[in-house]
C-alpha cells in the first residue's frame, strides 16, 4: 500500500538494540512507515560509526541519538566528525551550557559543510522524559540554552509543549514516549498518542519500543500510522 509521505516524515523509528541484524531486519520491515531512524547509544556502541551508512543504504534519514555532554572542545570535535558521516540530527544535552551547545552546533555544521553534504540539525535534549517531573523553569532554561546556541530542534515531551511554543515556537520539536492509548510505558514517565502529540505541536514523534517490541511491528507501526492519518 502507498503510504503518505507527509505523515511518514513525521515518524522516527527508534532502534533502541545493541543486534545489528536484528536492527536491520525491522528497519527493512517498517520502511514504508517511516523516514527518520534513530540510533541511539546502544546501537552505536554496539555497530560503531558504520552503522550511520548501514541505514543511510536502506534509504532512512539518520536521527543519531548520543546526547553528547563533554567540555566544548571535545563535544566539537566529536560533532565534527559525527556531520562529516551524514547525520541528519544529532543530539547535544542542554544541561552542559551554551558554551558546549554552540561548539557542538558549530562542529557538526563544520563536518557537514566539509563532507559537502547538506546542514544537518542539532537538537537540544531538554529533560529526558524517564523524569516524571517538570521543572517548568528548567525546562526555559534549557529551551533557552537551546535556541541560543543556535539549535534548530529539541527533544521533550509531549507535556512540556506546550511550553516550548510560547518560548521558542520556530524549532522543532522531537518528541519521545510515543505509545498508543493503553499501552505500556516500559520507563517512559511522560507519554502520549501519536495524534495527541500533533495536535499539541510536536514535529517529530519518535517510536521504539511501541513498534520494535510488538508481537507484530508491521501491525503496531499501521496502527500509529492509522491513528495520524485521522486527524
Amino acid at each position: 500500500m502507498e503510504r503518505n509521505d507527509e505523515i511518514r516524515d513525521k515518524l522516527a523509528l527508534a532502534l533502541d538494540v545493541d543486534d545489528l541484524v536484528a536492527g536491520v531486519r525491522l528497519a527493512r520491515e517498517l520502511k514504508s512507515y517511516f523516514s527518520v531512524l534513530k540510533i541511539g547509544l546502544e546501537l552505536y556502541s554496539a555497530a560503531g560509526p558504520e552503522v550511520i551508512g548501514t541505514f543511510q543504504q536502506i534509504g532512512y534519514k539518520i536521527f543519531l541519538d548520543l546526547k553528547l555532554h563533554d567540555i566544548p572542545n571535545t563535544v566539537h570535535r566529536a560533532s565534527k566528525v559525527l556531520g562529516s558521516l551524514g547525520v541528519n540530527y544529532l543530539t547535544l544535552h542542554t544541561s552542559g551550557g551554551s558554551e558546549m551547545m554552540s561548539a557542538g552546533v558549530e562542529g557538526l555544521l563544520e563536518g557537514a559543510k566539509n563532507a559537502g553534504i547538506g546542514a544537518p540539525v542539532a537538537l537540544g535534549v531538554t529533560v529526558l522524559t524517564s523524569d516524571p517531573n517538570t521543572d517548568e523553569e528548567l525546562m526555559k532554561q534549557r529551551i533557552g540554552v537551546a535556541k541560543d546556541s543556535g539549535c534548530l530542534g529539541l527533544v521533550c515531551s509531549a507535556h512540556d509543549l506546550a511550553i516550548v511554543s510560547k518560548q521558542a515556537p520556530e524549532l522543532l520539536t522531537v518528541v519521545p514516549g510515543i505509545r498508543l492509548s493503553g499501552a505500556e510505558a516500559h520507563d517512559q514517565k511522560k507519554v502520549a498518542t501519536p495524534s495527541k502529540a500533533l495536535e499539541e505541536g510536536a514535529g517529530l514523534l519518535v517510536v521504539g519500543r511501541a513498534v520494535t517490541e510488538a508481537a507484530n511491528p508491521t501491525e503496531a507501526a499501521e496502527t500509529i500510522y492509522e491513528d495520524i492519518a485521522n486527524l
